[in-house]
């Protein structure tokens, strides 16, 4: 099921390319500070603008670089379900322990495109698939009943990222689906509020910057040690809002940045923070004794 604390990892770049010792060390950071799984060219990965080699070559790392001490999840999702099928398939030979499959963006399938979509990525491997709904990004949501019916007919669909900020649509999954189906919480500032409700763990931005801090807060509300978790989310809270002050994965890179871990380099059409917002997340970061 993928529980507990899993970084979206960011991608550095570094003169156009994948700086791969930046990569690296994030990889080693997140490992000793405890985290419980990777994913490798998820959004906060941008995957949009990796070309099919460097997709690949950025999870072929993830998955040398943690030589099994973490989870290593491949984000392998795309608008077309032939290339979601090859990136996966891909992503399962070169040691990936699941893949996370975004729903298809932009073409706006209906219930049935997206229920054969995801089916056919299943069957096309024999990787561990966690969905991922973000209906902000993608345009549509994938329904709960959709997802009861591909956790019904495909045992390899084992769990689900929710990132359509609905507490109540955590319980909507929750009760629909088998105990061992994973719900899991697409964003850091509502993981506290999604475990209340039945989610294992979060797919986070804010832990390629604080992962032991994130760790912490998961562990409490698993745990049910809610007052600790309270306090670990309070704390944390300003910079979860901070993070996507702009779009994900500009401040994350920012702030990386200004901690000397890896250039705050993007691709277009992502592109450098605007200063007041950068002015804004480094006072953050300051009051948080995350940078000097």
């Amino acid at each position: 099921m993928f529980p507990g604390t899993i970084t979206a990892l960011v991608t550095p770049f570094r003169d156009g390319h994948v700086d791969e010792p930046a990569f690296t060390k994030l990889i080693e950071s997140q490992i000793a500070a405890g985290v419980d799984g990777i994913v490798a060219v998820g959004t906060t990965g941008e995957s949009p603008t990796l070309s099919h080699a460097e997709h690949i070559r950025v999870i072929e790392l993830a998955v040398q670089v943690a030589a099994k001490r973490t989870k290593v999840l491949a984000g392998t999702g795309s608008n077309s379900t032939d290339e979601a099928v090859e990136l996966t398939v891909q992503a399962e030979k070169v040691g990936a322990d699941a893949a996370l499959v975004v729903a298809p963006y932009y073409n706006k399938p209906s219930q049935q495109g997206l229920f054969l979509h995801f089916a056919k990525i299943a069957e096309a491997t024999e990787l561990p698939i966690i969905l991922y709904s973000i209906p902000s990004r993608c345009g549509i949501e994938i329904a709960v009943d959709t997802v009861a019916r591909l956790a019904k007919d495909y045992p390899t669909i084992v769990g689900i990222k929710e990132a359509g900020g609905s507490v109540e649509r955590v319980t909507l999954l929750r009760c629909a689906l088998p105990e061992e189906f994973g719900i899991i919480s697409g964003d850091d500032a509502l993981t506290l509020p999604f475990i209340a409700a039945g989610a294992i763990g979060v797919i986070s931005v804010a832990s390629n910057l604080v992962p032991r801090e994130v760790g912490e807060l998961v562990r409490a509300a698993l745990a049910g040690r809610w007052v600790d978790a309270r306090q670990q989310h309070c704390a944390l809270y300003p910079l979860f809002k901070e993070l996507f002050i702009e779009p994900n994965p500009v401040p994350v890179k920012h702030a990386l940045a200004l901690r000397g871990e890896m250039k705050s380099d993007v691709r277009l059409p992502l592109c450098e923070m605007a200063p007041a917002h950068a002015a804004k997340l480094e006072e953050t970061l300051r009051d948080l004794k995350l940078i000097k």
